[in-house]
């Protein structure tokens, strides 16, 4: 299975070479997994590809310059402001924001690690952070966390840089019984150009 991006500059089967019928496919805006307890047609897609088709790999995948990491990273970082901004856009970009902020662990910790840096370094850093803040979203699915825990399912993260044609991809391993903080790690990430 592979979530990605809905931007038309991605498209799963020319990047990563898939025929018709190879992989179950969502896209959205960001590539983002919301979480558990918020309804989208991204979390039906899930159920159905892990509870029906039992897919064995999940892939999402993120890619360089995304309009809708820019969107999220360009957000007023006070929440009064982002309210105000919200209520005024809400007929334009109202949904967009909401959308992206699934991400916001993303930005909170892009601004912690890269604050420092330009907005479009700022945005190159988040758009692979939320491709992890999905993964871990992916965890609190029970359907999902199940077969991870059973070694039925693997979580991927994939990046597509399509200024410089490469494609960066790890693995999130889940450690089972590990005592105390997070149970999961991410691989050392592979790149292919």
């Amino acid at each position: 299975m592979v979530i990605t991006c809905a931007d038309s500059r991605v498209c799963p089967s020319t990047v990563l070479g898939f025929q018709p019928g190879e992989a179950f496919t969502v896209r959205n805006i960001a590539n983002l997994v919301p979480p558990m307890y918020r309804a989208s047609e991204t979390k039906a897609a899930l159920q159905f590809a892990i509870c029906t088709l039992e897919v064995k790999n999940i892939l999402v995948t993120g890619h360089s310059k995304c309009a809708g990491i820019q969107a999220l990273m360009s957000k007023n970082n006070s929440i009064k402001a982002d309210l105000m901004s919200l209520k005024d856009d809400f007929n334009s970009k109202g949904f967009i924001k909401d959308w992206v902020s699934i991400a916001h662990n993303a930005k909170r910790s892009t601004k912690a690690a890269a604050g420092n840096l330009s907005l479009e370094m700022q945005c190159q850093h988040c758009e692979k952070e939320s491709i992890n803040v999905s993964l871990r979203h992916l965890l609190a699915y029970p359907w999902i966390k199940k077969r991870v825990i059973k070694g039925k399912l693997s979580l991927h993260g994939g990046y597509y840089n399509f200024v410089d044609c490469t494609f960066e991809k790890w693995t999130l391993l889940y450690k089972n019984g590990r005592e105390g903080g997070n149970k999961h790690v991410l691989t050392k990430s592979s790149l292919w150009s």
